[in-house]
C-alpha cells in the first residue's frame, strides 16, 4: 500500500462502501483461504487474519464510529518503563520493554517510542518522575501518539494523574494483557474468565467527569421530583460499582458450573487410571506447535503472544500401548496479572492436577532463563511446584547452540526440539513416556483366550514385562492399577 493512498477518494467512488484492505506484509488473504490445511487451527487462524489492520492509514471522515476507525487504523503508542536499579539489570529492563512492545503489537498497536527512567522506585503519584512527565507529553505531541503504555501495574491515582498531565489515554501492562486476552478468547468459558478478570480490574478504577460523578437528588429538583426524592441517593460511580459486582457474581456462578463439567471429565480420566500430561510454558514458546507434533491435534498455531487461551486435550498412546492425555494450556508471562490467575484458576488446575508437566521454553529468546523462572513462579502460585517436570527447549532450528548447551547444563532433565522442523520430537516422546507414572501393582496372570478384553485393558493401562501364548491361554506378567489388578485376581498364577 503506497503512502499516498487516498481513502476519501475511494469512498466517494464507491456506493456500497466495501473496502478491501491489502495486508502490507505481503500475506494474501487468498493464500489463507486456499490453504490445503483444513484443520480447526488453520480455520481459526484464517478467521483471525480476515481483517488486517494497516499502519499509518489516515482518513478525514467524521461519520464513522470509533470501532470502525480502530479497525482501519493501528493505535499509535509510546511505551514507558521504570528501571528500579536495585532489583533489575539493564538487560532485564531492555528485555521487559521489548516484551511490552510485542504485547502492544499483538493488541493492535504501532509502537512509536519506548523510554524508561532509572529510579529507586516508581513515583507514587505519576509512576515516572514528575520532571519526566513533561518530556513524555512532548514526545506524545511530537509523534501524534494516541496512548501511553506503562510497563507495570499502576494504581488508579497514578493512571489518573499521568493521563491528566500527558493529555492522552494511559494504560498499564495489566490492562494491555487483558485486552489481548479479550481479543483471543474463543470458548464460552474463556470469554467468561477474561470478562471476570477485566471487571475485577475495572472495579477499582472507576472514574467520572462533571455531572457524571453524582445523580443525587435534593432541594428543589427540576422536573417536579420534590418531596420524597430528597436524600443522598446513589452516585453514578456507586451505581456502576454495584452493577459490576452483580455481573461478577453471575460470572462466578457460570464458571462454577463450567468447572463442574471440567471436573467430571477429569474424574473420569482418573477413574480409568489415564495419566495426564500438561504442556505449559511462556507465551509464544511453541506449546501448540509441540502439541500438534506430538498428537496431530491440529490446533491454532500463530507467531503471537497469547494465541492460545482455550485449553485443548488430546488422547494419545505410548509405544507400549498405554493411553494418556496431553493438554495444551494458556501461556504465562512475566508479572502475569493476579486477576487472570484467579479467573483462569479452573483452567490452570489442568496443570496442577497433571501427572507430568512438559515445560516448553523458547531457546531462541533473549532471556530463556527468565522465562523458566517466570513460569515456575506461576506454578508455585497454582500449587503445581511438586508435579514432575520435563523441560523441552524449543526452536532449536533458530537458537544459538551456545545458549542451548547452557540451558541443558542448567536443566539436566531436558530435551532439545524444533516443533517447526520435527527435530528431536522422537526423543521428546520417549522422554515423556519414560516420565509417565508407572502402575504400582505387580501381577502374573493366565487369561483364557475368551478374555481378550482384559488383555486390551492391560495394554492400555498397564506395563507388560512378559507375554506368552500357551495352550491354556495368554500368560502375562507386569504391573497395573489396583482396580485392574482386582479384575485379574481370579486368573492369578504363582
Amino acid at each position: 500500500m503506497t503512502s499516498d493512498f487516498n481513502l476519501q477518494a475511494e469512498l466517494e467512488e464507491t456506493d456500497d462502501w466495501d473496502i478491501d484492505l491489502v495486508p502490507v506484509d505481503g500475506d494474501d488473504p487468498e493464500d489463507v483461504e486456499n490453504d490445503t490445511d483444513t484443520t480447526v487451527g488453520a480455520m481459526e487462524l484464517a478467521e483471525r487474519h480476515a481483517l488486517r489492520r494497516v499502519a499509518s492509514l489516515r482518513t478525514e471522515l467524521e461519520d464513522i464510529t470509533e470501532v470502525e476507525y480502530r479497525q482501519l487504523r493501528l493505535e499509535r503508542v509510546v511505551l514507558v518503563g521504570v528501571w528500579t536499579s536495585g532489583s533489575q539489570s539493564q538487560t532485564d529492563v531492555e528485555n521487559s520493554m521489548a516484551e511490552l512492545a510485542l504485547l502492544a503489537e499483538t493488541a493492535g498497536s504501532e509502537v512509536l517510542e519506548a523510554v524508561y527512567q532509572r529510579r529507586t522506585s516508581p513515583d507514587p503519584a505519576t509512576y515516572i518522575g514528575r520532571g519526566k512527565v513533561e518530556a513524555i507529553r512532548e514526545i506524545v505531541q511530537a509523534t501524534g501518539a494516541d496512548t501511553v503504555i506503562c510497563d507495570g501495574e499502576l494504581a488508579p491515582s497514578q493512571l489518573r494523574n499521568l493521563e491528566d498531565k500527558v493529555g492522552v489515554k494511559v494504560v498499564d501492562r495489566t490492562a494491555l494483557i487483558l485486552d489481548i486476552f479479550a481479543q483471543h478468547a474463543k470458548s464460552r468459558e474463556g470469554q467468561a474468565q477474561v470478562e471476570l478478570a477485566q471487571l475485577n480490574y475495572m472495579k477499582q478504577r472507576l472514574r467520572g467527569w462533571g455531572g457524571n460523578l453524582s445523580r443525587q437528588a435534593g432541594g428543589r429538583v427540576a422536573g417536579g421530583a420534590g418531596i420524597g426524592s430528597r436524600g443522598p441517593g446513589e452516585t453514578k460511580i456507586e451505581n456502576d460499582r454495584r452493577r459490576i459486582n452483580t455481573k461478577i457474581a453471575k460470572l462466578r456462578r457460570d464458571l462454577a458450573e463450567m468447572k463442574g463439567t471440567r471436573d467430571t471429565k477429569r474424574q473420569e480420566r482418573v477413574r480409568h487410571q489415564i495419566p495426564a500430561v500438561a504442556i505449559a510454558g511462556y507465551t509464544n514458546a511453541g506449546k501448540s506447535s509441540l502439541l500438534n507434533r506430538l498428537t496431530g491435534a491440529g490446533v491454532l498455531v500463530e507467531d503471537a503472544l497469547f494465541a492460545t487461551l482455550d485449553p485443548t486435550t488430546r488422547r494419545t498412546q505410548a509405544a507400549d500401548g498405554r493411553v494418556y492425555t496431553m493438554s495444551d494450556t494458556v501461556g504465562f508471562v512475566r508479572h502475569l496479572p493476579h486477576q487472570l490467575v484467579e479467573a483462569f484458576r479452573s483452567t490452570l488446575e489442568e496443570v496442577a492436577d497433571a501427572d507430568l508437566i512438559v515445560h516448553v521454553v523458547d531457546g531462541s529468546h533473549a532471556d530463556p532463563e527468565g522465562q523458566l523462572a517466570a513460569v515456575r513462579e506461576v506454578f508455585a502460585e497454582i500449587g503445581a511446584s511438586s508435579v514432575p517436570e520435563l523441560v523441552v527447549i524449543n526452536k532449536a532450528d533458530i537458537a544459538d547452540p551456545v545458549v542451548l548447551g547452557r540451558l541443558q547444563r542448567a536443566e539436566p532433565h531436558s530435551v532439545v526440539v524444533s516443533a517447526r522442523t520435527g527435530e528431536g520430537i522422537d526423543a521428546a516422546i520417549r522422554a515423556v513416556e519414560a516420565d509417565l507414572p508407572r502402575p504400582a501393582v505387580e501381577f502374573n496372570a493366565l487369561l483364557p483366550y475368551s478374555r481378550g478384553d482384559l488383555v486390551n485393558k492391560i495394554h492400555q493401562a498397564g506395563e507388560i514385562d512378559n507375554l506368552e501364548h500357551t495352550a491354556d491361554g495368554t500368560l502375562i506378567k507386569g504391573r497395573t492399577s489396583e482396580e485392574l489388578a482386582a479384575e485379574l485376581a481370579p486368573f492369578t498364577v504363582a
